[in-house]
């Protein structure tokens, strides 16, 4: 199985804009209402990077507001907010993205150089306005953290990447996340070349009879980022029922070889629209893309693949 890739990107940097003339990449969208809302990193003049909001009733042609909705309030976020994803649950938007700052909030020494990272969780009523929740953990590099759709035994569910491998965490009331409540599902694969060494999850879990279908993204040693797929048991997602050897998607086009990262393509979306699943993504960190593929054809490859 492959994705269906656009032809062309679907959303590029402004050249006019200073907060976004450099990239816009790695989406979070979610399908409301008869459009597609995105919120989008962006990075211009001082490359710092900032949430933008933009639309769509197709998911190809988008309008944009001018002014990002969410930019860097407080020290740990002064280096950038990044990698939106956005779910649903129970009539509240929340959203997940990664806090990247000068201050490090942990004990000891920090594990990622440079500063503190923080796995955040925001919410809204209307996507645009956005209330801080707080973090998942504090003091790791802990990233590529997304919330499921819906409550699994009476919990908020979370999937977080806590080097090298990806993570499932419980919560009553997504503010505490109990380190005894956070399991590790599954990691690198070193006899397979494609996701030897690194994995994260990509947009939110899609929720179907056989199962949770996970997106996610990983890389080998030449850091080349493919994107696959993963389907957990639905009543207990700490399941792993099966795991395709073989990715469904990797860079192509000139736009994902080469970018302000190259070799990449990341996903942090895949609303289900239609029996259609849109896998928006960033290409080489520097413009959006679009890749989509059929649900029956992305469940008879999770479940047999």
């Amino acid at each position: 199985m492959k994705l269906n890739r656009h032809p062309n990107p679907v959303l590029l940097p402004d050249s006019q804009s200073p907060w976004e003339c450099y990239n816009v990449f790695n989406p979070g969208v979610l399908y409301a209402n008869g459009l597609f809302h995105m919120v989008y990193r962006a990075q211009g003049l001082d490359w710092v990077s900032r949430l933008g909001y933009a639309v769509s009733a197709d998911g190809i042609h988008w309008n944009r507001l001018k002014n990002p909705i969410m930019e860097p309030a407080s020290p740990e976020e002064s280096r950038g907010l990044e990698d939106p994803r956005i779910v649903e649950i129970e009539g509240t938007y929340y959203m997940t993205y990664t806090a990247y700052g000068s201050v490090y909030k942990g004990s000891g020494q920090p594990t990622h150089a440079g500063g503190g990272i923080l796995p955040m969780i925001a919410r809204s009523q209307n996507l645009i306005t956005w209330e801080r929740i707080g973090p998942i953990v504090v003091g790791e590099d802990n990233k590529d953290h997304v919330l499921f759709p819906k409550k699994i035994g009476g919990k908020y569910v979370a999937l977080h990447r806590r080097w090298p491998k990806v993570w499932i965490a419980y919560s009553d009331d997504l503010i505490h996340w109990p380190s005894d409540q956070m399991f590790p599902i599954y990691g690198p694969r070193p006899e397979n070349p494609w996701d030897s060494r690194s994995v994260g999850n990509n947009g939110v879990p899609i929720e179907t009879e056989h199962g949770w279908i996970v997106l996610n993204h990983a890389y080998d040693e030449n850091k080349v980022y493919k994107i696959g797929v993963v389907l957990l048991d639905l009543d207990d997602p700490t399941k792993v029922i099966h795991r395709p050897k073989e990715p469904i998607f990797w860079p192509e086009e000139l736009w994902e070889l080469r970018g302000d990262v190259p070799n990449v393509v990341f996903s942090c979306a895949n609303p289900v629209v239609h029996d259609t699943v849109y896998v928006f993504y960033g290409g080489g960190d520097h413009v959006i893309g679009l890749a989509t593929c059929t649900l029956s054809e992305l469940v008879d490859y999770a479940r047999f693949g």
